[in-house]
């Protein structure tokens, strides 16, 4: 419990620290440009947030490992995810790093997991894949596929104030309770840790936007995430591994379908900036952004619109942990979320918007 005090108090100090210094380094941290396609702020706010998350969970790791002396593993994750993060950052820092260069780091982070701590996708619940996956070449180039494209899909859905950020914490608070039902502690403290760290900066984001998460925190959210996600299941055959996918089911369809609608239904590259996600529309649609007529209007509708996207995620993750064990009911839920997702992003765009949706 001591150590995820330490992440928390860690993160939130550091956050604090860098909010109120900003107009010494905001020339360098500050998100400058409120012009953009995804850009939803009205004035300079610093974007390295994820600078008190990485803090707060590496002092809380140290102080964890010299008070048991035996947990290596927590070493090797903050190892793993050292070039994700530190790449991420130098983004937010010089604004000149491509996504191709940030994958390239978060890939190589996704081979030191699968090294240092056996991170690998060797079944999936399907005849013939199955067999595939069990040659190491097949498995590794998958499982490096898999984490870092989880790692990327949630810094695409980081739009709005606490939504990647909560989004996060619920998933890592899923796997932190499977990690208590098959004792796994190792998985149970380095979820609870991750919780704490992102927690220290929550306050400070959610829900005014003082500080942003930034590549870095998005980067190494996303990847701590999609690391634990196969080490849960590599460790523990009992777990279905359709379990990783549901919990991640709002990063990872948000991701496939943002490809096929900008590659295959728009003709445009999917690594362009993008202003039609579904956060996006929501703000845009349901909260009807043309009618803002001050800042504080602004800032009510950006925070009124990640609650959605908070009750999107909590719909595939509690049927996740409900039905760890049991792959057709996890197949089935995330089937259901996907084509849920699809009607509601249809509905949304073509301007016949549920009426549940609007809350007044």
């Amino acid at each position: 419990m001591s150590s995820l005090l330490i992440a928390f108090f860690v993160s939130f100090v550091c956050t604090i620290v860098v909010i109120r210094s900003q107009k010494i380094h905001q020339r360098f941290t500050a998100d400058l440009d409120l012009n953009g396609t995804q850009k939803f702020h009205k004035t300079a706010v610093p974007r390295i947030g994820g600078l008190g998350i990485a803090l707060g969970l590496t002092l809380a790791i140290l102080y964890h490992y010299n008070l048991q002396a035996v947990a290596n593993e927590e070493l090797f994750m903050l190892l793993c995810a050292a070039p994700v993060f530190a790449i991420g950052l130098l983004e937010d820092l010089t604004k000149k790093i491509s996504v191709r260069t940030r994958l390239i780091f978060t890939a190589l982070g996704a081979f030191l997991a699968i090294y240092f701590l056996g991170t690998q996708i060797i079944r999936l619940d399907i005849p013939g894949i199955d067999l595939l996956l069990l040659l190491s070449p097949i498995s590794i180039v998958f499982s490096v596929f898999a984490i870092t494209g989880l790692a990327n899909a949630y810094n695409i859905i980081d739009g709005f104030n606490g939504l990647s950020s909560m989004v996060g914490m619920i998933t890592l608070l899923a796997l932190g309770y499977v990690g208590i039902e098959v004792n796994d502690p190792l998985i149970t403290y380095l979820s609870f840790s991750m919780v704490a760290a992102i927690l220290g900066f929550f306050i400070w984001n959610y829900p005014r936007g003082l500080i942003f998460l930034g590549d870095g925190g998005a980067y190494l959210i996303g990847f701590w995430i999609a690391t634990l996600s196969v080490l849960i299941v590599a460790r523990h055959l009992e777990i279905s591994p359709w379990f990783a996918v549901l919990i991640n089911a709002y990063p990872i369809w948000e991701t496939i379908f943002t490809i096929y609608r900008r590659k295959f239904h728009q003709g445009k590259s999917p690594g362009h900036p993008d202003g039609i996600h579904f956060h996006s529309l929501i703000f845009r649609r349901i909260l009807n952004d043309t009618q803002i007529k001050s800042e504080n209007d602004f800032f009510s509708a950006n925070a009124k619109t990640s609650p959605y996207l908070w009750v999107l995620s909590a719909f595939a993750v509690v049927p996740a942990v409900l039905y760890w064990n049991s792959t057709p009911l996890q197949v089935i839920f995330f089937l259901l979320f996907a084509s849920s997702y699809v009607w509601l992003y249809k509905r949304i765009v073509s301007f016949r918007t549920p009426k549940w949706m609007h809350l007044g």
